[in-house]
């Protein structure tokens, strides 16, 4: 049986929760158990596919194609594990699961209520993520603010869920802020009590309670937190901002959070393996010159919006050691405010995922001169589009051309649809069933970019997409020179494109910053960074 662990937060939101679950859920995993995660999310929206990313930031996406929430990122990136659909679930879902159930009749007339209908789903995901992922310890982070409506069915749910486990299988962990005041020169811990005593009334004890804060949360004010919120002193933990996030584990490791959090759960604390991570951080924290890569994107008021393709980027950059200093530029305006006077300064143009026309002009225009100023250039999803498009228009002959998805938003339709949906997509009224969502095979041609990034010949990538290459113009297109280096195993879609004679122009039509690892840089993004590392050498020499 799993043993469950339940991550709260308090105070305020963004206090780091996810950092928090998953640098444990780290730890444990060094120690030699199955680990895996969970994020409840409170909000109403089934999922947030249709969320605004400037509200939400990205949406990740997972193997068996659930579209989940950023955490998720965090958890794959820290536990390198898969997770699945069964790792993110919300409030949306589940009422609309009852909603379901009860319109077939599956409740025999019964009046449906919170308590015990919507308590019982909730607790059924928690058990059924455990069955499924086979996991010794399963780690459920629950969104929200301890006090706020919308969490407190799940936090009843996880009440009732400990009580009805043996002693010993279920530990709470509530993290929150503890407050720097300048006038006192202190720090407070009135919050921590308010929301404990908040916690508390729910019928929730913490068994640890992690103090975030921007300065030293010392010995006296830990034993002030333990008396008042009536837990050990020993299991009140300092959560200190930190440079990165990468450095949050070894500083809970330090204060022996997994050792105790393992002794809660009655477990034995197996020899813990952190040389990979240690060795990671330590890289991170000596790197040489930065290298200037411009993400050309239309979310970028929000930096979580494109927060695994930054990560992805950081990432590769420590595999060289080098920092990447990352700029957003907004496409919509990179036109009004000057291509060059933008991207000149770039070592790097990487242009991302997205949906609709906005932006897209600015982002050909970056294809334009990552292609024409030979600058390495990475292209993700709308990015491949833009790619194929400003190739289309300014070398293979075809003025406009355009992605058939905008010719509503426009009120017009290109000559040339040379990115349009696949024949077998356009009778399907219903615009979620188009999308290809999850892992897809691809198929490498040998002797490009691709293949050497990869070093194999099939490979499988995260998608999160509707309209594809158009094979009208497949052969115009490749006959013109652009290279189509990755395609279906059928040869029916493609799936990466990249230019000869071009120092490293590569791109993809899924979105590879899902999978990138901290301690494994994802093949595109690394050999990016290195054609990126090797444009700002070459120019640095130059300017000596």
């Amino acid at each position: 049986m799993a043993k469950h662990i339940f991550v709260t937060g308090g105070v305020v939101s963004s206090l780091g929760k996810g950092i928090t679950a998953s640098s444990l859920g780290h730890l444990l995993k060094a120690r030699g158990y199955r680990v895996t995660m969970q994020k409840a999310d409170p909000y109403l929206n089934v999922d947030p596919g249709t969320m605004s990313p400037f509200q939400h930031g990205e949406v990740f996406v997972t193997d068996d194609g659930h579209e989940g929430d950023l955490d998720l990122g965090h958890y794959e990136r820290f536990i390198d594990e898969n997770l699945s659909r069964e790792s993110n679930f919300t409030a949306g879902a589940i009422y609309q699961s009852l909603v379901m159930r009860e319109r077939r009749g599956d409740f025999l007339g019964g009046t449906v209520q919170v308590i015990p209908h919507m308590t019982n789903a909730i607790k059924d995901r928690m058990t059924r993520i455990a069955d499924q992922s086979n996991a010794d310890i399963v780690i459920t982070e629950i969104g929200g603010t301890i006090g706020d409506i919308e969490s407190l069915p799940f936090i009843e749910a996880a009440r009732q869920f400990k009580k009805g486990k043996p002693a010993g299988d279920v530990v709470f962990i509530h993290v929150t802020l503890v407050p720097y005041i300048a006038a006192a020169h202190e720090v407070k811990t009135k919050p921590t009590q308010h929301s404990v005593k908040e916690l508390r009334s729910i019928g929730v004890q913490p068994d640890f309670i992690v103090c975030r804060s921007d300065h030293e949360v010392t010995q006296k004010v830990r034993e002030k937190i333990a008396l008042f919120c009536d837990v050990s002193v020993d299991n009140v933990l300092a959560c200190v901002d930190a440079s990165s996030i990468y450095e949050v584990p070894l500083a809970l490791h330090e204060q022996d959070f997994d050792t105790k959090v393992l002794k809660e759960l009655g477990l034995p604390a197996n020899k813990i393996e952190l040389k990979d991570w240690q060795t990671f951080v330590t890289k991170m924290q000596k790197l040489g010159r930065p290298i200037e890569i411009a993400v050309v994107g239309k979310y970028v008021s929000l930096p979580d919006a494109y927060l695994s393709i930054i990560e992805a980027l950081g990432h590769a950059g420590v595999h060289h050691g080098r920092k990447v200093n990352v700029h957003l530029i907004d496409g919509e305006t990179l036109n009004k405010d000057g291509v060059e006077k933008n991207l000149a300064p770039m070592d790097g143009i990487l242009v991302p995922g997205g949906f609709g026309v906005r932006a897209f002009e600015g982002k050909i225009a970056a294809v334009r001169h990552a292609r024409e100023r030979n600058v390495p250039f990475l292209g993700i999803c709308l990015g491949l589009h833009a790619a194929v498009c400003e190739f289309a228009r300014n070398v293979a002959g075809m003025p406009g051309a355009s992605s058939s998805e905008f010719n509503e938003e426009l009120g017009l339709e290109t000559q040339f649809p040379v990115i349009d949906l696949m024949p077998e997509q356009e009778d399907i009224a219903n615009k979620g069933g188009t999308m290809r969502l999850g892992a897809y095979p691809c198929k490498l041609r040998d002797k490009t970019l691709a293949m050497v990034a990869y070093g194999d010949a099939l490979i499988y990538e995260r998608h999160r997409h509707r309209y594809e290459v158009n094979n009208v113009y497949r052969e115009k297109l490749s006959s013109a020179g652009l290279i189509i280096s990755g395609v279906s195993p059928d040869e029916r879609l493609v799936e990466m494109v990249e230019l000869a004679n071009h120092p490293w122009f590569v791109a993809t039509q899924a979105h590879p910053e899902f999978k990138s690892r901290p301690t494994r840089a994802h093949p595109l993004f690394r050999d990016f960074v290195h054609a990126a590392i090797a444009f700002a050498d070459a120019r640095h020499r130059q300017q000596l």
